[in-house]
């Protein structure tokens, strides 16, 4: 993962694209999330860690409320296309079978899912998984903002402290 924030950080970098964007960007995409811009933002580019924190939450959050009010719609409409519905009943499928915390915790266990920063967890399998059980949006958003804030202090203290150790 570090490669790819590397990769990613010196090809924006390249083209002009200043280091907070950089940082943005990356917390955005689903899989590297705020975890790995929190990494870039301290362990690649040197950036303060309350700016890039601050960068990497905000990245992190704008796609949350579009995945939990639009993508029961979006899979309905593209479990129609043929081809592109065998992903979407496996993404549902793969995405379920993370609900244990979520089915013993209720809401708080959505908490739990989003704020260790594990493979297979964060804001956006949060959102999903939210979604697919349909839980209350509104708290949702507020448990899954809160879990992706712990996940990223858990992380700028992993990179403050260790980061530049291991892969400075």
């Amino acid at each position: 993962m570090q490669e790819i924030c590397k990769t990613m950080q010196e090809y924006l970098s390249t083209h002009g694209i200043p280091d907070w964007l950089v940082v943005f960007i990356i917390s955005v995409m689903p899989v590297l999330e705020c975890r790995l811009g929190m990494f870039t933002a301290i362990v690649l580019l040197q950036m303060n860690p309350f700016v890039g924190f601050i960068i990497s939450f905000l990245g992190n959050i704008l796609p949350i409320p579009f995945i939990l009010l639009l993508i029961n719609w979006i899979f309905s409409i593209l479990k129609k296309a043929p081809g592109i519905n065998k992903i979407i009943f496996w993404l549902e499928e793969h995405t379920l079978k993370k609900r244990d915390k979520i089915d013993k915790y209720g809401i708080w266990g959505l908490l739990i899912f989003v704020a260790v920063p594990l493979p297979g967890t964060g804001g956006w399998t949060g959102a999903l998984l939210a979604s697919l059980l349909q839980l209350d949006k509104k708290k949702s958003f507020a448990v899954i903002s809160i879990g992706v804030f712990i996940a990223g202090l858990i992380i700028t203290i992993l990179s403050l402290f260790i980061g530049n150790a291991v892969f400075g």
